[in-house]
């Protein structure tokens, strides 16, 4: 199975996922386990079995760098207050908070050295968290023997080592899963579960005996990175009663998100919630959301879901579900809580404005999400057709075509196309889309690390709609649907209306692995646009800059009915467009890609 993915960060219930993402079978890699480390060559204190701790002085342990980031550009004013604002939440344990206050910086480049640091620690503590609270996710692990704990490290370390865009630094790959473990053994989440008994006398000799296998150790192949997570494994078990394979999972984990800004490790649950997206639909309630103070914020109501029809609207908040208050908690932990079998019920208690929270009721059920949304003529008399495409999933496409040859039936002679808050999607339907409008010539090229990676996507004559274009982004267009801007961009087949694009330009492979259930999301190459142009920290630029908070440009000819700046601009373009030619496409013909 191949599927090609691109989405940016996501604010779905079922998160997405920031990719352009081949999917690879099981089978893809080959991936090599190390011998079963010769216990005579473990120091004598791996071997010991878990008992009353001997309180031992605490050795510092080394830990990672910060993972790579651009060179810092941001003012010195900027990067002190930054500092101070994130040393103030770190104090307070508030990791979401500081990772949602890093990431602009993150996307633009500009994160400050000064505070990478802090950014990853609070990375790896959000990370746990959404791991270890999903009940899957522990079910699973905890039923992994040591063997097969050490076999997906493994397989893990050969998919980095054969198919990451750049070659692996096991060294610091290795100090990240021990700095992960150094914050999993003080974390309530994790020794709730699997280190109940784990006294601070337990834990300084787990760190004074970490520190002594490490000391001075250099990490300089995957059979390195593997024996010695061996062997912090055996430690974890023997001071502190860890389950091995926990241990082995938990530096996995953290490994995999060192990597880059993209890569990870995906549990039960996100793995399946990733599936469904490529597929377009999924079991729930029909939200899109993101966090709030005071719980969560829906985003976007999916017509026809289950939530429409109890009456929620885009805007409203989510404070407590089945009466848990949810202020504080992330995202994830929050739409965990509301997931749940078909057919199942769940209560939610809703603030809209200023109002008091009123408890709605609502049953879960199969929920398809729509690609493309609000298709209308906009303006009868100029011809102006409008409609939104929310994602790039399998049927868009198809779906698209379905509503273009509505739309000329009904007189269009331009369309607007709306791809604002489109975080993405499959690379193939990006593609697809992209040739319903281009009679031929490239797509996007994909450049990795490996020659495997090295793709050119191209349009084909058969099947072209003709009919003027304008296409509206903004900062949350990202990955797919900069593919396609960019492909219009560069053709010149249209007018690009809005502000500049997220700037999502590599691509993830997904490998389901065979041990456990979970997968990784890797980063395996770069796409480009046809004119070679890199959208990474980049995105694509608008011809015509509207900001959302903008008014109509002076002179243009555009009655402000709508308060929706971007689009006034956008259909103002369409109608001053005179179209030559006739719309109706010739019959598509299949053409190989």
């Amino acid at each position: 199975m191949l599927a090609v993915l691109a989405v940016a960060p996501a604010v779905s219930m079922a998160q997405v996922v920031p990719a352009i993402v081949p999917v690879y079978g099981q089978d893809d890699a080959d991936a090599g386990i190390a011998p079963e480390p010769d216990p005579s060559m473990l120091p004598a204190f791996v071997a010991a079995p878990v008992g009353p701790a001997v309180p031992l002085p605490s050795a510092p342990l080394a830990v990672p760098g910060p993972l790579p980031v651009a060179a810092d550009v941001s003012a010195p004013g900027v990067a002190d207050e930054l500092a101070g604002r994130l040393a103030a939440l770190e104090g307070q344990q508030r990791w979401g908070d500081i990772v949602a206050a890093c990431e602009p910086h993150v996307r633009q480049g500009t994160l400050p050295t000064a505070v990478a640091d802090r950014y990853d620690l609070a990375r790896i503590h959000c990370d746990l968290v959404r791991r270890h609270s999903e009940a899957a996710f522990r079910q699973r692990l905890t039923g992994l023997s040591e063997a097969e704990g050490r076999r997906l490290h493994a397989e893990v370390l050969s998919r980095i080592r054969s198919h990451h865009v750049d070659a692996p630094d096991f060294h610091r790959l290795t100090l990240r899963g021990l700095r992960a473990m150094e914050v999993a053994i003080d974390h309530p989440v994790f020794t709730s579960w699997y280190a109940p008994h784990a006294t601070a006398e337990r834990r300084a000799a787990y760190r004074e005996q970490v520190a002594r296998l490490v000391g001075g150790r250099v990490v300089n192949s995957q059979a390195d990175a593997e024996t010695v997570v061996a062997w912090v494994a055996r430690i974890g078990h023997s001071t502190l009663g860890i389950p091995p394979s926990v241990t082995l999972l938990e530096m996995t984990a953290a490994s995999m998100g060192g990597l880059d800004e993209y890569s990870a490790f995906l549990t039960n649950g996100q793995l399946d919630d990733l599936y469904a997206q490529i597929e377009g639909n999924f079991v729930g309630l029909g939200v899109e959301l993101k966090t709030a103070p005071d719980g969560l914020l829906l985003v976007h109501v999916i017509n026809g879901s289950p939530a429409e029809r109890g009456g929620l609207r885009d805007g409203d908040h989510i404070v407590a579900i089945d009466g848990r208050a949810i202020g504080g908690m992330s995202v994830d932990e929050s739409a965990q809580l509301l997931q749940g079998p078909e057919g199942s019920a769940v209560s939610l208690d809703v603030v809209r404005g200023k109002a008091a929270a009123g408890r709605v009721s609502l049953r879960r059920e199969h929920v398809e999400v729509p690609s493309v949304e609000d298709v209308r003529m906009v303006d009868a008399a100029a011809g102006v057709g409008h409609l939104k495409i929310s994602s790039f999933q399998k049927t868009t496409a198809a779906d698209l075509e379905s509503a273009l040859r509505r739309l000329d039936a009904a007189g269009m002679r331009s369309l607007v196309i709306d791809l604002r808050g489109n975080p993405g999607g499959l690379l193939s339907a990006a593609v697809d889309v992209a040739d319903l409008f281009l009679e031929r010539g490239l797509v996007v090229a994909t450049r990795g690390r490996s020659p495997e990676e090295d793709f050119n996507y191209s349009a084909s004559r058969p099947g072209t709609w003709r009919m003027p274009l304008v296409v509206i982004i903004d900062g949350d267009s990202a990955s797919s649907s900069e593919i396609f801007a960019g492909a219009i961009r560069d053709h010149g087949r249209g007018t690009i209306v809005g502000s500049r694009s997220f700037g999502k330009g590599s691509i993830q492979g997904i490998f389901p692995l065979e041990i456990g259930g979970v997968g990784l999301r890797l980063t395996t190459a770069k796409f480009f646009s046809p004119k070679g142009k890199p959208y990474s920290r980049i995105g694509v630029e608008p011809d015509l800059v509207v900001h959302s908070t903008a008014r109509v440009p002076e002179g243009a000819e555009v009655a402000p009915t709508t308060g929706d700046a971007p689009l006034e601009a956008a259909l103002e373009a369409a109608r001053r467009v005179t179209v030559r030619q006739s719309n109706r496409p010739a019959p598509r013909a299949q053409a190989s890609r």
